[in-house]
């Protein structure tokens, strides 16, 4: 493995250009900066000597590259294991088997307790030879810790959101089975139209599970279809209406022509269906939908489709925009899981799209998504 590297000498005045990571043997004729790098790169060379150290691995370790040159190996990484024991010593990189290649990744220790994880490979120039150099990666430990407090606050979350239908469920469904004939067919109405809504609502959950796993992992699948955007939000305003909310409070604008958008119908009623519920719910006034060509997000494309949704509401905090499509955001005083805009987000990135939030003309939230029309192949 070669890296690149300056050849500024050690010591000198601080910056990236006045200290070297690499020295020369290792980097002169790459073409790779090894400060490019994500992780942490150390590297030590036939006697142990530290020959590279990365400015990823600067930060993670709290030490200067200038500091770690040309010092050995387990004094310029002082590495422990959980249990107190030294990292370099157990291991013996230069000394044990002769079979060995690498160090599979561990958490372990730097000096005042922090934890990173490190992995290693020894390079030898022939099987079973003396090793030639240890690469060792580093990487912080803060970013698996943020996913996994996220995925535990997902868990307990969810478990909130499912106790209480479920009860329901349980409570209702265990009532009718003892005492079915003390009640009337009003009363057993009523309970099984609410064990039906309870049903509904662990449903949705369970499909925002997966949405979030899909997301998560980049596996989100989208089924492009010929769809008809102003159809489909017009559909959604027809559906609040039969359910009791007032026609004039519904404002659909759509500019003609627009382009042939391809994209998956389910998804994008996905998004349609929680941008209005949001703007119905927990704004006010007229709700407002602007469907209209546009340039398309896609590079090398010049169609797309965007679709407005405002309201006239109290809109949403400037300082809070920025948290808008996180996970678990709530405004204030609003229910659900707080999961809804995190998918929509994911949705639209799935389909190379762009959705973002502002402040209404009226002063109330206005949240804008823009597809790009991704037209098959076989139709260019």
């Amino acid at each position: 493995m070669s890296v690149a590297g300056t050849s500024t000498a050690p010591g000198g005045p601080e910056g990236r250009d006045a200290r070297r990571t690499c020295v020369p043997r290792y980097g002169e004729h790459a073409d790779l900066d090894p400060d490019q790098l994500p992780d942490g790169l150390v590297v030590a060379d036939e006697h142990g000597r530290v020959v590279c150290f990365n400015a990823a691995a600067a930060r993670v370790t709290a030490v200067r590259a200038a500091d770690a040159l040309g010092q050995p190996l387990d004094k310029a990484l002082p590495l422990e294991d959980l249990e107190g024991r030294r990292w370099w010593q157990l291991t013996d990189p230069y000394g044990g088997l002769a079979i060995r290649v690498r160090q599979p990744e561990r958490n372990l220790l730097l000096p005042g307790g922090r934890e990173v994880l490190v992995s290693a490979r020894y390079i030898r120039a022939e099987p079973l030879g003396p090793v030639q150099r240890v690469v060792v990666s580093l990487r912080d430990t803060e970013a698996r810790r943020r996913t996994e407090r996220s995925h535990a606050e997902l868990i307990a979350t969810v478990a909130h959101e499912l106790r209480s239908p479920l009860t329901s469920v349980k409570g209702f469904t265990a009532t009718l089975l003892a005492k079915w004939e003390r009640f009337t067919d009003d009363q057993k109405r009523l309970m099984l139209e609410t064990v039906d809504a309870d049903a509904d609502r662990v449903t949705r959950l369970i499909a925002e599970l997966l949405d979030i796993s899909r997301i998560d992992s980049g596996r989100l699948e989208v089924r492009r279809q010929l769809v008809d955007i102003g159809a489909a939000v017009s559909r959604h305003i027809q559906a609040y209406v039969a359910a009791g909310q007032p026609a004039d409070r519904f404002l659909l604008r759509i500019e003609q022509p627009l382009p042939a958008l391809w994209a998956d119908p389910d998804k994008i009623d996905q998004i349609l269906s929680n941008l209005i519920e949001n703007a119905v719910r927990h704004g006010e006034g007229t709700v407002t939908m602007d469907v209209t060509p546009c340039a398309s997000p896609r590079e090398g494309e010049e169609t797309g489709t965007s679709v407005t949704v405002s309201d006239e509401g109290p809109g949403i905090p400037e300082e809070s925009m920025n948290r808008v499509f996180t996970r678990f955001w709530r405004g204030s005083k609003r229910g659900g899981t707080g999961l809804g805009l995190y998918i929509v987000k994911g949705i639209v990135e799935a389909h190379g799209g762009t959705i973002t939030v502002g402040r209404a003309t009226d002063g109330g939230a206005e949240f804008r998504f823009t597809l790009p029309v991704a037209a098959p192949a076989y139709l260019a």
